[in-house]
């Protein structure tokens, strides 16, 4: 087993951003959105579903709802019969109408610009505030999903249990150029190549870097 206390050096952290970068130099979100409520909306829609059932969804949404006061309008049973096909839909379409509700109220209909506002939202925690902060404002915030939770321990680019502490050993771990994109990158990373299941470590850029991946090797040749 691989001590989970072992991490890459900074300079072997350094090179992995690097060479993420150079395989995507402007990762974007996946979720599609056409203004920042929208995409809130979106996030908060994201939760235990993916990113393509939520696009799938919200796509004939976003027609008929652009901001807090038309989702209002919509109603709970209007949202819901957009948003069915998503898991925990009834409790998702109760968060979104009560944030829609807060923002009209509190924030003149617009989307705060600090991580303690955004989680006085329903139904926003802290990952979500923090894609929000990144993607919408441009801040670099480091959201952990399950993705990050898994690899980041993993392949020994950072260290944590939880996503908090993950989280942590990010933002101090990873150099500041870096720092906007490299959740996104970790994310795809996580959803595309490093898989739960069957990662591709054939395919990974980084599998020579990879502490799991060079641990396994020393314990195929012990």
């Amino acid at each position: 087993m691989k001590n989970q206390k072992e991490l890459l050096t900074a300079g072997e952290v350094e090179v992995v951003f690097s060479r993420l970068e150079q395989q995507n130099p402007s990762p974007k979100p996946e979720l599609l959105a056409p203004n920042p409520y929208c995409f809130l909306v979106s996030v908060v829609l994201s939760a235990q579903a993916t990113d393509k059932s939520v696009n799938a969804a919200t796509a004939p949404l976003y027609k008929k709802v652009k901001s807090p006061d038309q989702m209002l309008a919509l109603g709970r049973d209007g949202l819901i019969g957009y948003i069915k096909s998503i898991g925990l839909y009834n409790s998702k379409a109760d968060h979104i109408l009560a944030l829609s509700k807060k923002l009209i109220e509190e924030f003149n209909s617009e989307i705060p610009q600090s991580r303690e506002e955004l989680m006085s939202l329903p139904g926003v925690g802290r990952k979500t505030a923090n894609v929000v902060l990144n993607a919408v404002f441009g801040k670099p915030t480091m959201p952990v999903d399950t993705h990050l939770l898994r690899v980041c321990p993993k392949t020994g680019i950072a260290s944590g249990s939880t996503p908090e502490q993950v989280e942590q050993s990010l933002l101090e771990r990873v150099p500041k150029k870096y720092l906007l994109n490299a959740h996104h990158w970790l994310l795809l990373h996580g959803r595309y190549t490093c898989t739960a299941r069957s990662p591709k470590c054939g395919e990974c850029i980084i599998s020579d870097l990879c502490l799991f991946n060079r641990n396994l090797s020393k314990g195929m040749r012990g």
